[in-house]
């Protein structure tokens, strides 16, 4: 009877836990929100950009200032983010690898190409043209990748699906600088897109990729109990009747459209799908359940954090928001590399 009573006052703590820090991330994004909408070049109160959502006046710069530049890239901002941390989270699931993330499966390098050869061959100059070029690159380079690393062999191994990732990557990285070697003009468009930001992003990207980020989260939310079942091994997860290749191609499937469709619209941006799940595990245990919901919210945090954090560190200009997260996390990757949790792998 005691040990009942522990188990379940353990249980509610867990549980406390957990609301706890759902509550506490949701308080974290809404901050995160309101900060990128009011904090930039022109400063102006935090009352002043909440009126310019719910009380419009086209009279008033500050207002025409929130709508029209800063709210689409904040909306950019938490879209990108929230995928980021979501197929993160997935993808370090998957793959039983907490150094995984999105890249994983060629997409930065898939979608770079893309983008390259579009500006070098066909003339691209415009950011909405990148987004479905850097989209289309993220699909077909990950749908290569799980198709080599699902097969030359009988069973399902994470293990090839990392090796083909990683030899693709390699390979589309090296095509993308050929083509930026062969031509400076193609270098100069493309070294805009590919640092990562959302800063000039207009509404008009934000329409593009909401679709494929609505339909990546509503994949993901099915997955948490396979991934689950999957982080205790491959033969405990078929004893408990889970169809490994099928609950497999849905993780790929959803991180093709959240990662794909974040680099389209923002560039390649390193680390935040890396760093934001640990956060998540941190929070929430080993859970999926909750691990997805709160990359989520983290991810989407944590992208917009770094770029109001961009605009104030080299005024009058602006740091690119991929930089900073890459200043942000690579003390996490460090961290993790070091940690005991590498070596089971």
């Amino acid at each position: 009877m005691q040990a009942t009573s522990t188990i379940d006052a353990g249980r509610t703590r867990v549980r406390l836990t957990r609301s706890a820090g759902l509550a506490l991330c949701v308080a974290l994004l809404g901050v995160a929100v309101v900060a990128s909408l009011a904090l930039g070049t022109r400063q102006m109160s935090w009352l002043t950009a909440i009126e310019a959502l719910i009380a419009y006046d086209d009279q008033l710069a500050d207002h025409i200032v929130v709508r029209a530049q800063r709210l689409p890239r904040t909306v950019i901002g938490v879209l990108a983010g929230a995928a980021l941390g979501v197929a993160g989270a997935q993808m370090q699931g998957l793959t039983r690898n907490p150094l995984a993330g999105p890249g994983i499966l060629g997409i930065n390098a898939g979608a770079a190409l893309f983008v390259a050869f579009g500006i070098f061959q066909l003339g691209m100059e415009s950011i909405t043209v990148y987004a479905w070029m850097g989209l289309l690159g993220a699909a077909v380079t990950a749908v290569v990748v799980y198709l080599i690393g699902e097969t030359g062999g009988r069973s399902h191994s994470p293990i090839r699906l990392v090796l083909a990732g990683a030899a693709m990557t390699g390979l589309l990285s090296s095509a993308t600088t050929a083509i930026l070697l062969l031509d400076v003009a193609t270098l100069d468009q493309f070294r805009f897109w590919v640092v990562g930001a959302i800063a000039g992003r207009d509404a008009d990207i934000a329409k593009q990729v909401t679709p494929f980020i609505v339909v990546g989260l509503l994949i993901a939310a099915a997955t948490p109990r396979s991934l689950n079942a999957i982080a205790m091994g491959d033969e405990v997860a078929r004893a408990l009747g889970t169809n490994l290749g099928r609950d497999r191609a849905l993780v790929i499937t959803s991180v093709v459209c959240l990662a794909g469709a974040a680099t389209a619209a923002a560039g390649p941006i390193a680390f935040v799908g890396l760093a934001v799940p640990h956060v998540a595990r941190a929070i929430a245990g080993p859970d999926y359940r909750w691990i997805v919901p709160l990359s989520a919210l983290l991810g989407a945090s944590l992208l917009l954090g770094a770029d109001v954090v961009g605009r104030f560190i080299v005024q009058p200009g602006e740091l690119q928001v991929g930089i900073v997260t890459a200043f942000l996390g690579a003390p996490v990757f460090v961290a993790v590399a070091r940690s005991s949790r590498v070596s089971d792998l």
